[in-house]
């Protein structure tokens, strides 16, 4: 994007609960499979402002969670919140270097960046014996999209059904233990504040914010036309022992 887009979208993404579909209970679903111990050390990857980590620290209250996203202003929106929490760690980092060990490691909607296979590849090495790993990935539910969604998803070429995850899973030497479609309560808990963001900077927007916001609704407009054709498969997996390894 140009920098005046940039601005735009910041503009629009400023201060908003969450930066992706996601809810609480998806948390909870891939950390009780997971078995996490209450005492488990958690990485949250690209974590927005942060809307993951009150479900991430109620599977693990006497443990600790990391927290680590590039944009400034997310952290910064995340360290306000949690600053006096001793169990709560905000970093500005990149998602492609995680340093540190860690029992579980979640990525809510941004595995994207790096794609599956190479995001799983590279957080092998900061996962503890026995850890897992949740993420969730945009997928097509259907084999003929509507025309509507499958314009709209042209910017993401990547995109592929729930068996081409799964082959990508396994390209990073994992495996699937469950996987989760996100529920439209996940989703709305995205695009209900969006809404309302939306309406309220129509007035008086610039042409880049306009653009920004013409997008944004078209976004969500399609996936409430098109719910069935498209949304976040969450998966949770764990890395398959090394050839002659004992270990991860």
């Amino acid at each position: 994007m140009r920098s005046d887009d940039m601005t735009a979208f910041y503009q629009l993404h400023r201060d908003l609960p969450r930066e992706g579909p996601g809810e609480a209970a998806d948390v909870a679903w891939a950390t009780a499979l997971a078995d996490l111990a209450p005492v488990a050390r958690v990485a949250d990857v690209a974590c927005g402002p942060g809307g993951d980590i009150p479900a991430l620290l109620e599977a693990a209250p006497q443990g600790h969670v990391t927290a680590l996203d590039k944009t400034t202003h997310f952290v910064d929106a995340a360290r306000a919140r949690w600053q006096d929490d001793p169990r709560v760690t905000l970093l500005r980092a990149d998602m492609a270097a995680i340093h540190n060990e860690y029992d579980f490691i979640w990525c809510a909607g941004a595995v994207y960046f790096m794609g599956v296979t190479e995001a799983l590849t590279a957080w092998r090495r900061a996962l503890r014996p026995g850890g897992m790993i949740a993420f969730s990935e945009v997928c097509w539910f259907t084999g003929s999209p509507s025309p509507r969604a499958a314009t709209h998803w042209q910017q993401y070429p990547a995109m592929t059904d729930a068996e081409g995850i799964a082959a990508r899973i396994a390209a990073a030497g994992y495996e699937t233990i469950a996987t989760r479609r996100l529920s439209d309560a996940a989703w709305e808990s995205y695009y209900t504040p969006l809404d309302a963001r939306i309406a309220s900077l129509r007035p008086g927007a610039d042409a880049a914010l306009a653009a920004v916001l013409d997008a944004a609704q078209e976004e969500a407009a399609c996936w409430r036309a098109h719910r069935e054709d498209f949304g976040y498969l969450l998966s949770l997996v764990r890395p398959l022992p090394r050839a002659g390894s004992a270990g991860r």
